[in-house]
């Protein structure tokens, strides 16, 4: 399959980057936002399109690319686009899958482009909880394939980094190869996962944004949003939180037969870091695309929110299966219910969710 057309589906920071990013390379672009959200896209479609900055070249790059298609109208959106991109937070999967599912057709391949949270196969439960009975192309990735900020209020992006690697599954395992062939039209840095529980793994932020933010929320609270996580909250002290939650998480990857990336690894191969030979905290205090990153300004933004409940609990209940101990992956959980007044164990993205609740570690691998 040629791609000549994608339909980016979220007009976050990822949506934004990702729509001027494959339309400077030449393909046809529409852009698609819920129609609830709809103000986010209001100044784009008075632009026509998204100007698209990199401030990391001397001189700094900056160009305004014109999109084909701007809207809240889903079937406009999708029709005659080789690739559906989901460009989307874990919480909003559900959401996307009831517009998306019963407009997309079969041949159309559903991509999830982001902070991998088992997006493929809750977009398929949804779809037969909705009773929609269609065999969809699924894949996603680890993580969004850009270092990047958008600001919607000027249709402007700062892209800092195009990522050089990431893990790619399809859902089942056995599409990933003809799927893979597909994705990397557009993006070359895809290799190949073992399964989408292999992608999860490979997800850095659970790893990286809860634990040391739990540990600064007194700073963030204070800062009135100048609060800089990779530059000031990554210290020499808060790094063995993030240290211990790695640990755990490369112990439940073992159990499942996977060789994961430690956190050194797999930011230094996906670009964010300069180099592997340093140690983790000056790494990021240091990363040319990590320090211009500002945040989190709130503790119940995504990075407290979203990677504890779809991330997580998620690596937690994995441990449990594999009987491997999680207990810091517990303590951040367990204080962020605290914090946030929230019951993560009950609101957030478990096994039972997700259909595989009571199912052996084989079974669960043989399942993706």
């Amino acid at each position: 399959m040629m791609v000549k057309k994608v339909a980016i589906l979220g007009a976050g920071n990822g949506g934004m980057t990702a729509a001027a990013d494959l339309k400077e390379q030449g393909f046809e672009i529409s852009l698609y936002e819920l129609p609830q959200f709809g103000k986010n896209l209001t100044v784009m479609q008075e632009k026509g399109g998204i100007l698209l900055q990199e401030p990391n070249e001397v001189p700094m790059k900056e160009v305004f690319l014109p999109l084909d298609l701007i809207t809240t109208d889903i079937q406009a959106a999708v029709k005659d686009a080789q690739i559906v991109m989901l460009t989307i937070p874990g919480f909003a999967i559900e959401a996307f899958t009831e517009v998306l599912a019963p407009v997309v057709n079969e041949d159309q391949v559903i991509f999830f482009n982001g902070a991998a949270a088992m997006g493929c196969v809750r977009f398929a439960n949804k779809a037969k909880d909705m009773g929609i009975d269609k065999k969809f192309k699924l894949c996603e990735v680890n993580s969004l394939s850009y270092g990047t900020r958008g600001f919607a209020d000027e249709a402007r992006v700062e892209l800092t980094l195009r990522v050089k690697k990431l893990f790619f599954a399809a859902y089942p395992k056995e599409e990933t190869a003809e799927l893979l062939d597909v994705c990397k039209q557009i993006y070359k840095c895809l290799v190949p996962a073992d399964n989408v529980w292999h992608t999860t793994l490979e997800n850095g932020n659970p790893e990286v944004h809860p634990g040391p933010c739990m540990l600064n929320a007194g700073r963030i609270d204070y800062s009135n949003g100048e609060f800089w996580l990779y530059r000031e909250g990554i210290t020499k002290h808060t790094v063995n939180v993030l240290h211990a939650i790695e640990h755990e998480r490369m112990e439940v990857g073992k159990a499942f037969g996977f060789d994961l990336e430690d956190a050194v690894q797999s930011r230094y191969r996906r670009g964010y870091f300069s180099n592997d030979k340093e140690d983790l905290q000056t790494l990021f205090n240091t990363s040319e695309v990590f320090t211009k990153i500002k945040g989190p300004t709130s503790v119940t933004g995504r990075y407290f929110t979203e990677d504890i409940s779809n991330g997580l609990v998620l690596w937690s209940n994995l441990g449990k299966v594999a009987n491997v101990p999680t207990p810091n992956i517990d303590a951040v959980i367990v204080l962020g219910c605290s914090l946030l007044q929230e019951d993560f164990y009950k609101t957030g993205l478990t096994l039972d969710k997700l259909g595989f609740g009571g199912m052996s570690l084989e079974q669960m691998v043989k399942a993706v």
